[in-house]
């Protein structure tokens, strides 16, 4: 149903939670006002997603006060294919994702930017890029796997760090079509491939920061966030890929410890029962304002172990 700035938030709350979508008429800022209100009442995404912003066939939003999304919405979806309409909190989104594709974040360890793309993971807490400029790494020219490249943010610490030959794998293709981008920039190459977890073959040095959270993605951004299964085939495929004296780095967040979707001691359980050992742990305090102040995030530094456990 149509609606403008006269649409009070509980009352577009009551349509929502009856199923009936709102397309938008008003000012384009009188609607991000509308949708922080209804934010503040519920935390419901489908529901927040019942707000619509209509886009005319060439991606430019008919409203007042409307940014220019034309480049944004192209980058996001491709080339324009008709009008339609989208959830102002998606639009959002696609904006917010624009705007660092074209600015870049600063990573300091790399003295230069990482430019995301929209729907791959943006490095904005930064502790697990630390992290890895910190560990030892193998001797010099060495091999290395980054597995769920993202950005290629890791790829490049490795890069800096005097990797010889790099692989780094995604199963998102904006994920990998970033990742090159960004390697080129920086001037660091990386051999990218669209794969589920391992390339073929065995590296010095394979790195992992799979998603933190246990649970079901619902989009290629949330794979970088929740997952159901990521952990434990890294885990048990990671003996396989590794040279005899190699080493796995995976880092990783006791946040899903501190809600409770993860029992304690259920990470270094499944370590050993897969074959491995810890040979050290690097661990650091997120100080991004949205991390819990309880949450560490770690490093672990995984061998072969010696004498595997019995299948």
């Amino acid at each position: 149903m149509p609606a403008d700035d006269s649409l009070p938030a509980d009352t577009a709350l009551r349509y929502f939670r009856r199923g009936r979508p709102v397309l938008w008429q008003g000012d384009f800022h009188g609607a991000r006002q509308l949708l922080h209100a209804l934010g503040r009442r519920t935390g419901s995404v489908p529901l927040l997603k019942m707000l619509l912003i209509p886009l005319d066939a060439d991606y430019t939003v008919p409203l007042r006060r409307a940014p220019d999304v034309r480049a944004a919405c192209t980058e996001a979806f491709g080339p324009p294919t008709g009008p339609k309409a989208i959830a102002l909190r998606d639009l959002l989104g696609v904006i917010g994702a624009h705007e660092w594709r074209v600015k870049g974040i600063d990573v300091p360890v790399l003295n230069a930017k990482i430019h995301p793309h929209y729907g791959v993971f943006a490095p904005i807490r930064q502790e697990y890029l630390d992290l890895a400029a910190q560990a030892p790494v193998p001797s010099t020219r060495f091999t290395a796997f980054d597995i769920g490249t993202g950005t290629g943010v890791l790829a490049a610490i490795l890069a800096r760090r005097g990797a010889g030959k790099i692989v780094a794998t995604d199963v998102n293709p904006r994920a990998c079509v970033c990742a090159r981008e960004n390697l080129d920039r920086l001037g660091y190459y990386a051999e990218v491939l669209e794969c589920d977890l391992f390339p073929p073959g065995q590296a010095d040095l394979v790195v992992c920061n799979p998603p933190w959270v246990p649970g079901r993605a619902h989009s290629a951004l949330e794979q970088a966030i929740f997952d159901t299964d990521l952990l434990d085939r890294f885990l048990a495929q990671l003996p396989g890929h590794l040279t005899p004296a190699g080493e796995g780095w995976l880092i990783l967040s006791d946040l899903a410890v501190h809600l409770g979707l993860r029992p304690r001691g259920e990470l270094e359980r499944k370590i050993t029962a897969a074959g491995l050992r810890v040979q050290d742990r690097l661990d650091t305090r997120p100080t991004h304002k949205r991390a819990r102040q309880d949450e560490t995030t770690s490093l672990w530094r995984l061998q072969i172990a010696r004498s595997r456990p019995a299948q």
